[in-house]
């Protein structure tokens, strides 16, 4: 392969890694996002996916039982670790919730498990 072109792949491939390493770390770390304790909702490896399946809206909050989906594989960002999943079990009140700008539900987690962040579509979205 011609020099020309392997530096023009090198490019491509690292250009495509930055904006991937960067997605999760913009709209939630950047975002300056706070729950109502005044925490941070993000920090590496925190921040996972709910599926749309997993949640009902009910009276006074959200019901959580289903799949969270945490890591590399939801965010593109290496430092979130690797893909898994965790079951939830949980409910999280109406006033504990913040608005998702990105439409999908999402669950950030204090290091022992417990939720501190959960992002929920506007309702009528």
């Amino acid at each position: 392969m011609s020099r020309t072109l392997v530096r023009s792949l090198l490019v491509l491939v690292l250009s495509q890694f930055s904006y991937t390493a960067l997605a999760h770390d913009v709209w939630i770390s950047r975002g300056t996002y706070k729950n109502p304790a005044g925490e941070w909702c993000c920090g590496a490896e925190d921040c996972g996916v709910v599926s749309p399946n997993a949640v009902k809206a009910g009276t006074g909050g959200y019901s959580l039982r289903g799949p969270v989906t945490y890591g590399v594989g939801v965010t593109g960002n290496a430092a979130d670790g690797p893909t898994r999943q965790e079951n939830l079990n949980e409910a999280i009140p109406y006033s504990q919730s913040l608005p998702s700008p990105d439409g999908a539900y999402w669950r950030c987690k204090r290091p022992d498990g417990t939720p501190r962040c959960f992002f929920a579509p506007p309702s009528g979205s």
